[in-house]
C-alpha cells in the first residue's frame, strides 16, 4: 500500500518504461535520443525519482507516441496541468485540501470510470449541497464556516465529471444503511433520496442498492473506490479512504481481488430498476 503520489510515480514510471520497450529501444538508446545519461531514465522508469511534465513529453516523442488520449494521462500523472485532459480546478484549492484529497480529485477527473461501494454515506459525486455540507461538518468537527464553505464547494465542483464531455461513467453499490441513515434532518434526507432517483436515471449512473435481507457481504470490511482509465488497464488503481489519510492499492492482485468483490456486490444488489424503485419507496416513506 501507497500513498497516492508514490503510486502515481511508480505507475508513470512502468508505463513508460513499457512504451520504451514497444518502441524497440534499450534504456542506453532512449537516454541518447533526449540527450540524458542513462540512470536517469532508469530512475524515472523504477518510480524512484519523480519526473518533470516537460521529460516525459521528451520522452513521449522519442517513443513516437501519437495516442493524445494516453500522452494526456501520462502527462497528468506527471503533474502537467497542461495534460489535454479536465481543468486542474482544486489547484486554486492548495491551501486547503490535504494532498492526499487533491490527488484523489486528480484520478477521479481522468478516469474514465469509477466504481464504489458506499457503506456509510452517500457518494460524493451524487451529494445534494445541503447533504454535502451535513457531511462535512460531522466529518470534521470545529470547522470555520469558511473553511466549511469551501469544502462543500469542492465537492460539488467534483460532481462535473459526471456532465463532462466524455462524463466519467459511475457504478455504486450503496448499502442500505446509506438511504436509512438521516444526515442533515428529515428535509436535507429527502432531498437527497430524490437527488438518487434523478442520478440512478442518468445514462453515465449505474446505481444499485444492497438491501439488509442481503445479511453479510464481502463488503462489510469497509467503502472503497476503483478508479480505471480508458487508455491503458495497468493504470487502474483501488483507493481505501480512511479517517486521516487514503492509501491506495495498485497490484494486480489487489486489483483483482477489489474487482471480483465489487462483481460480487453487484450479483447480491438489487437490480437498477429494483434499485430505483427501492429509493423512490423510500423517500416516499422518509
Amino acid at each position: 500500500m501507497q500513498h497516492g503520489p508514490a503510486v502515481r510515480r511508480r505507475k508513470l514510471g512502468a508505463e513508460l518504461r513499457a512504451l520504451r520497450t514497444s518502441a524497440g529501444l534499450t534504456s542506453g538508446e532512449a537516454a541518447r535520443l533526449v540527450g540524458w545519461h542513462q540512470s536517469k531514465v532508469s530512475r524515472i522508469e523504477t518510480g524512484t525519482s519523480g519526473v518533470r511534465p516537460p521529460d516525459v513529453r521528451l520522452l513521449l516523442d522519442a517513443y513516437g507516441v501519437a495516442d493524445s488520449e494516453l500522452r494526456g494521462l501520462l502527462m497528468m500523472l506527471a503533474g502537467s496541468d497542461d495534460s489535454g485532459g479536465r481543468h486542474h480546478w482544486w489547484h486554486a484549492y492548495r491551501g486547503v485540501l490535504p494532498p492526499t484529497y487533491r490527488d484523489f480529485i486528480s484520478l477521479e477527473s481522468q478516469a474514465g470510470a469509477m466504481r464504489t461501494l458506499e457503506t456509510t454515506v452517500v457518494p460524493g459525486l451524487l451529494q445534494t449541497p445541503e447533504y454535502a455540507r451535513a457531511v462535512t461538518k460531522a466529518a470534521v468537527e470545529g470547522l470555520p464556516e469558511d473553511r466549511l464553505d469551501t469544502l462543500v464547494e469542492v465537492r460539488l465542483a467534483r460532481q462535473d465529471v459526471l456532465r463532462a464531455d466524455p462524463p466519467l461513467n459511475l457504478s455504486a453499490v450503496l448499502d442500505e444503511a446509506v438511504l436509512r441513515r438521516e444526515v442533515g434532518g428529515p428535509g436535507v434526507m429527502a432531498r437527497q433520496l430524490e437527488r438518487l432517483v434523478e442520478a440512478a436515471r442518468l445514462p453515465q449512473v449505474r446505481l444499485q442498492v444492497l438491501p439488509f435481507a442481503a445479511g453479510a457481504h464481502i463488503g462489510v470490511t469497509g467503502p472503497f473506490v476503483i478508479f480505471s482509465f480508458s487508455s491503458t488497464s495497468d493504470l487502474d488503481v483501488v483507493v481505501l479512504d480512511h479517517l486521516t489519510s487514503s492509501l491506495y492499492l495498485e497490484r494486480k492482485e489487489d486489483l483483482q481481488a477489489y474487482t471480483e468483490a465489487f462483481n460480487a456486490l453487484q450479483i447480491h444488489a438489487l437490480s437498477p430498476e429494483d434499485s430505483l424503485d427501492f429509493i423512490a419507496g423510500t423517500a416516499a416513506g422518509a
